[in-house]
């Protein structure tokens, strides 16, 4: 089956299109503007995760160390954002994608300490070419579950044949910690068979707790070797 196939097959799955075949057919006919899409936000993963790579290589150059430890990058398929907006009850078309998902694209950082966190917040903040189109602090402000880490929306210029494009890219900047707690608590939390009582909630905010504590420590013992305070 080729792309355009699955993706007709898609919209047969999506009852609103497919119970309209006027809808349908011209639905279909946008297909090459969904891979489009899809390409642009690649792209915009791509030149996100080259500038922390960069980044990444100067820390090991100046400092003899590598400030980031993982480096993960996600990208919705057509028939995942089109679904979105069904759901929304919004328009199926691209353009209405662009305006209303922000979480097309994304990054996931995972960074050996703190501070190394807000360091590369920092230096992506004084991009000159990035805007920064929202930001939550999970680690000062935890979520009530305990899930901490540092979220930004960056908006990123994409140069293609002809223009210039920018697209939003949804990065996650957390520890090895934190990471390790997330990944345990999302396959607890999305388990099929999974009930998170108050008191298995009780345990994995305390367990969040106890990983911030650590995470809190080695970031002072690392401090304390290299003579940093």
């Amino acid at each position: 089956m080729n792309e355009k196939d699955f993706y007709v097959e898609v919209i047969d799955n999506l009852p609103a299109i497919s119970e309209n075949e006027n809808m349908k057919e011209k639905f279909a006919q946008t297909f090459y503007e969904f891979l489009q899409l899809q390409h642009l936000y690649d792209s915009a993963i791509e030149v996100m995760k080259t500038y922390l790579n960069i980044l990444d290589n100067e820390f090991s150059v100046k400092f003899q160390r590598n400030p980031i430890h993982n480096i993960e990058s996600r990208l919705k398929s057509p028939q995942s954002i089109i679904g979105k907006l069904q759901k929304k009850g919004l328009p199926l078309t691209t353009e209405s994608a662009r305006k209303n998902l922000l979480d097309m694209a994304g990054i996931r950082v995972t960074c050996c300490y703190i501070s190394d966190i807000y360091a590369i917040v920092d230096m992506l903040s004084r991009r000159d070419d990035f805007t920064i189109i929202k930001q939550k602090d999970y680690i000062k402000k935890p979520k009530p579950s305990g899930y901490r880490s540092y979220h930004m929306i960056v908006n990123v210029p994409v140069y293609l044949s002809t223009t210039k494009q920018y697209a939003p890219v949804e990065i996650q900047i957390r520890t090895i910690a934190m990471d390790f707690w997330a990944s345990l608590e999302h396959q607890l939390k999305y388990k099929p068979s999974a009930s998170i009582t108050p008191e298995i909630s009780q345990e994995l905010r305390e367990c969040a707790e106890r990983i911030a504590e650590t995470d809190l420590q080695m970031q002072r013992i690392f401090m304390q070797i290299n003579d940093l305070e």
